[in-house]
């Protein structure tokens, strides 16, 4: 019986590695970022960013879809059910370095997944592809969708997937979508590959015994689930400041790099192309300041 259940378990190991060797010939590699703002223009600092440390891909967000009801949106509290509809659109004030890959992102709030968002997959994929003709950005292979969809919502969730992957391909496009850590315990989603969130791991309220940017002791217990996850996955580690005010203290957040390290460490143990793309969380030039050469030399390290 033993025998039988390891050679069982040895057979999905297997076969969920043959899928990530299968969908990782998808999956760039080299050094990415995320770039989050509501204008596109880079100052000099973060052109010469891009250079140092070789950056191929900005992962760059176009747009976030979310229900219609805009006050209860500024409240955190939209229904679910209103319609979705495109928000915070990208300005582009000068076109993107020369040789730098451009990956569409679109930020889809979990709610619009409920109920099923009928056409919303064309009108997101068309949209993307009006705006990449009206600013003349050529560089284009992939989109991405980022989502922090729930049990609840997964199903509606990975049906849209395979609506924006069919409408992508008719546009030659590959499809990436991100993956937080919560999100590891259930089946991949039909994406060519993920992108893993190493950050935002923790409790905002339990600050003062763990970072809520990043904390390995809020990522261990996921470690498990990586080697059987059947997708390729790239990482995502966090380089950004988070300010907010607590009972009306003004508290700074910031990942540590040892704590980064720490992670990447971790997570790459488990799996080897963890190591095939890194992406950093985001471009701006306060958080390129706010680690040194070095320290960006080892979170880029391949």
């Amino acid at each position: 019986m033993r025998k039988t259940v390891a050679f069982l378990l040895l057979a999905v190991l297997w076969l969920a590695a043959c899928s990530r060797q299968t969908g990782t010939a998808l999956m760039p590699q080299g050094n990415a970022t995320y770039y989050w703002r509501t204008t596109f223009a880079l100052d000099s600092a973060e052109k010469d960013f891009l250079r140092r440390y070789h950056i191929g891909r900005i992962y760059c967000r176009y747009f976030d879809v979310v229900p219609s009801a805009s006050p209860a949106i500024a409240e955190g509290q939209a229904p679910v059910g209103s319609q979705p509809v495109p928000n915070a659109t990208i300005a582009f004030q000068e076109p993107f370095p020369e040789g730098v890959e451009v990956v569409p992102t679109v930020f889809v709030l979990e709610q619009c997944m409920r109920p099923y968002p009928d056409s919303l997959a064309r009108r997101i994929v068309r949209r993307i592809v009006q705006m990449n003709e009206t600013h003349d950005i050529a560089n284009v292979g992939e989109i991405q969708i980022d989502c922090d969809y729930t049990v609840r919502s997964r199903d509606n969730y990975y049906r849209f997937l395979r609506e924006v992957r069919s409408e992508a391909r008719a546009h030659g496009l590959t499809l990436s979508t991100t993956i937080r850590l919560h999100q590891l315990a259930m089946p991949a989603p039909p994406a060519d590959y993920g992108v893993l969130m190493l950050y935002n791991t923790g409790a905002p309220d339990n600050f003062a015994e763990r970072n809520p940017i990043l904390d390995i002791r809020d990522v261990q217990p996921y470690v498990r689930h990586l080697k059987g996850f059947p997708l390729p996955l790239a990482a995502a580690y966090p380089v950004f400041l988070w300010q907010r005010t607590l009972h009306g203290v003004n508290i700074d957040h910031v990942a540590p790099v040892s704590e980064i390290l720490r992670t990447k460490q971790a997570v790459e143990k488990q799996r080897d192309d963890l190591r095939r793309l890194i992406l950093t969380y985001h471009l701006d030039n306060e958080n390129i300041k706010r680690y040194t050469n070095e320290e960006y030399e080892e979170i880029y390290r391949h």
